[in-house]
């Protein structure tokens, strides 16, 4: 429930870190988005939302500069997602015969499905899935997928996600009715991160008719 809310109204949680912080909120945000991406375990964690807010911040406070939010924020995601590969790669197919309880086995599977139809763009289309975002660099590791294609792939996600989520909410985040809107928001930005494994998963359920 807390998550929940912190995620409905990071706008008003991020301001605080802001202003108790100050040019810390840099660390803090570039850890938030390496653990979520780099960490098999941590899918929960705000990545979308976190990435419009910080823009939307960025432009009505003016505490931070939102090119290097871009640049910060990118980097995290791209060592993010290495170290999830390499945790895949050593790991393996082990993680589904160990049964550990803090990996979601279930979103690991349904990523494999999505990553054996999609190859490697999947890391890519991964950026703007939760959870799948978390899971396809580990997938892509366990499924011993060339590292340099897996970079190629890696850097243009991580670059299209954090750029383009941070300069929409630096542009629009600032705006009246966005701002009176925002925990509405962030359920639509939510939601519509979730329509592509939805359709996938409507699609799978009518080949089997």
């Amino acid at each position: 429930m807390e998550l929940i809310n912190f995620i409905l109204h990071i706008d008003v949680h991020l301001l605080e870190f802001i202003q108790q912080y100050g040019v810390w909120i840099y660390a803090i945000l570039f850890l938030i988005i390496f653990v979520e991406t780099g960490l098999v375990v941590m899918p929960f964690l705000p990545g979308d939302s976190l990435l419009f807010a910080a823009g939307a911040l960025a432009a009505s406070t003016g505490a931070m500069n939102p090119w290097l939010l871009i640049v910060l924020l990118f980097i995290a995601a791209v060592l993010g997602d290495s170290l999830n590969y390499q945790i895949g790669r050593h790991l393996g197919p082990r993680v589904f015969n160990l049964n550990l309880r803090f990996i979601n086995q279930d979103g690991l599977r349904k990523t494999q499905v999505f990553f054996d139809k999609h190859g490697g763009k999947t890391i890519i289309i991964a950026r703007f899935m939760p959870f799948i975002r978390t899971f396809a660099p580990f997938v892509a590791g366990m499924g011993k997928m060339n590292y340099a294609t897996f970079l190629v792939f890696n850097v243009i996600g991580g670059f299209i996600w954090v750029s383009s989520f941070i300069m929409v909410g630096y542009f629009f985040g600032s705006h009246p009715f966005v701002k009176e809107n925002f925990s509405h928001l962030m359920l639509g930005i939510i939601a519509f991160s979730l329509l592509p494994a939805v359709f996938e998963f409507i699609r799978n359920k009518r080949k089997k008719i």
